[in-house]
C-alpha cells in the first residue's frame, strides 16, 4: 500500500477513534445520558475503530468494506437526529425517543454544532476517505 493511501486509512481510523472517545467523554465524564438515536450512532461508530484498525494493520482497504456501509448508515441516522434537534417542525418526533428525548441539546458550539452534528461530521469524513481510497485502488 502506498504511503498516501496508508495515511488516508490512518485518518479514517483516527477519526473513528476520536469520535468513540468523544462520545465516551460526553457520557462517562460529562454525565450526559445518551438518547436512543445516540445509541444507534454509537452502535455504528464503535466497530469502525476495529474495522479500520484491522484494515490499517493489514494495509488493505478491502478489509474495511463494512466500514463504508456502516458510515453511510451513520450519516443517515446522524442527519435525522440533527434535523430533529434543529428543525422546529421535526422536534416533536424526538420527544418520544425513549427515556431521554432525542431533541434535547446538551452542547451547542457556535450555535449549530451539537453532538449529532459532530457524529455526522465524523461519519462523513470516514465515508469520503473510504470512497477516495476505493477510487485510488481502482486506478491501479
Amino acid at each position: 500500500m502506498e504511503k498516501k493511501k496508508e495515511t488516508l486509512l490512518f485518518i479514517a481510523w483516527a477519526q473513528s477513534l476520536v469520535a468513540m472517545l468523544g462520545s465516551l467523554f460526553y457520557s462517562e465524564v460529562q454525565g450526559y445520558t445518551p438518547c436512543e438515536l445516540c445509541w444507534y450512532q454509537r452502535i455504528l461508530m464503535y466497530p469502525l475503530v476495529l474495522i479500520y484498525g484491522y484494515a490499517l494493520y493489514k494495509k488493505d482497504i478491502r478489509y474495511a468494506l463494512p466500514g463504508l456501509i456502516m458510515s453511510g448508515i451513520g450519516i443517515g441516522v446522524s442527519t435525522y437526529h440533527y434535523l430533529i434537534q434543529q428543525v422546529p417542525s421535526m422536534a416533536s418526533a424526538g420527544e418520544a425517543c425513549g427515556l431521554v428525548p432525542c431533541n434535547g441539546i446538551y452542547v451547542e458550539f457556535l450555535g449549530f454544532i451539537t453532538i449529532p452534528f459532530q457524529a455526522l461530521f465524523a461519519f462523513v469524513v470516514i465515508f469520503v476517505i473510504h470512497l477516495v481510497l476505493i477510487v485510488q485502488q481502482r486506478r491501479v
